[in-house]
């Protein structure tokens, strides 16, 4: 609709103004902000003058923060944060063996054997030609391997190696730096977890079972990455820990389930191979399900032996599976606190103390405290207090 002549001039009235106004604002902007769009002599004469030498140092109070480790256990917020992703992927608990196959879109399901037969058949899963049937595998795996038969080995599912791990690890304050010893580590359901965790070379073992070593260096080790981690894995059936070295000190000593299978004789020959082995205070033994080859003995003839051996029995503990039903019960023993060894410059005041026929500080501080008479307290004080 067009405007009225009127209106139309008072518009024009109205706009020239306004424009000449926006001018004279641009203008002023434009001559505030030009001097520092241009290079200062100070800028250029310091982006052409070779770097000074002067340093002016200052002092920055600053806290340095550290990056937490990543925990061991899995949290009650990990576990809620799952749940609410299923849920929010509409991804309930099966029913039914039927309705989880039924959800197989796109999958050839086979069971562990028919994979077996489909690979020994072939050669190989790639089905290489019969004049290529040598191909260039790096490390060739036998199928039984290669399907996972050694997982179900063990009478309860694989998952429950982290579950043990998690236990021993947070109740032993477990680092990574730590030396950790598995007898009988099997496939190594249990060590990859903590072969993971250590450093490289810091996870030892002792295990008899030819297939299960089979299992744990043909296909655990390189089907997981670990290799680069080196553990010490010996095969040995009489409790014989020489392999390992004979300076090597453990921080934690674990049987999962083991000792059900040895002789009570040879676990005492082990128990007794291995005390010494174990690192004073901290060091720490760990039995699960029973200990019936101390049990077996009574309660006081196995705190006898144990005690002959340097190990104190500390306690009984349980965990739960996050994953099972299932539970562990798990007997704790380690090395009662031991008299700390006397530094260099102890030593040296001792023996000063006894060539000039004075008492030893720290028999001095024992004579003191057992309230000696009047003149040698008086005499012990002075020489306590460095005045004599």
């Amino acid at each position: 609709m067009a405007l009225p002549s009127g209106a139309s001039a008072t518009a024009r009235m109205l706009t020239v103004p306004a424009l000449l106004l926006l001018l004279s604002s641009a203008a002023l902007l434009v001559f505030l902000i030009l001097p520092s769009l241009s290079p200062s002599p100070a800028a250029h004469l310091c982006a052409c003058s070779p770097p000074t030498t002067t340093h002016t140092t200052t002092t920055v109070t600053t806290t340095t923060t550290t990056a937490s480790p990543a925990p061991v256990t899995t949290s009650p917020a990990d576990v809620a944060w799952l749940k609410s992703q299923l849920a929010s992927n509409s991804l309930p608990l099966l029913a039914s063996h039927d309705a989880w196959h039924r959800l197989r879109k796109g999958i050839n399901p086979r069971t562990r054997e028919q994979q077996l037969f489909d690979i020994n058949r072939h050669h190989g899963i790639s089905h290489y030609p019969d004049e290529e049937a040598t191909n260039h595998t790096a490390l060739p795996c036998p199928g039984e391997l290669l399907v996972e038969e050694h997982h179900s080995n063990y009478g309860e599912p694989w998952a429950g190696g982290r579950d043990v791990f998690e236990f021993l690890a947070n109740a032993s304050a477990l680092t990574p730096r730590d030396q950790v010893l598995e007898i009988g580590c099997g496939t190594l359901r249990v060590g990859l977890h903590f072969i993971r965790f250590l450093e490289a070379a810091k996870f030892h073992c002792l295990e008899r079972d030819e297939l299960s070593l089979m299992a744990a260096l043909r296909y655990e080790l390189p089907a997981q990455g670990l290799l680069y981690k080196r553990p010490m894995i010996v095969r040995g059936e009489d409790m014989d820990f020489s392999r390992f070295g004979d300076t090597v000190m453990y921080d934690l000593i674990y049987a999962s389930a083991v000792f059900l299978h040895i002789p009570d004789k040879l676990v005492w020959t082990g128990l007794e191979r291995l005390a010494g082995k174990l690192r004073p205070q901290r060091g720490r033994i760990f039995v699960s399900h029973n200990i019936k080859f101390c049990s077996r003995l009574g309660g006081d003839e196995c705190t006898r032996r144990l005690t002959e051996l340097g190990l104190e029995y500390v306690g009984k503990h349980t965990h739960d599976s996050l994953l099972f039903n299932h539970y562990e019960i798990w007997w704790q023993h380690h090395t009662p606190e031991l008299v700390q060894d006397k530094t260099a410059e102890e030593e040296e005041e001792e023996e000063e103390a006894e060539a000039e026929g004075w008492p030893s500080p720290s028999e001095a501080e024992e004579i003191a405290a057992a309230g000696a008479g009047d003149p040698l307290e008086r005499v012990l004080l002075l020489y306590l207090d460095g005045s004599v």
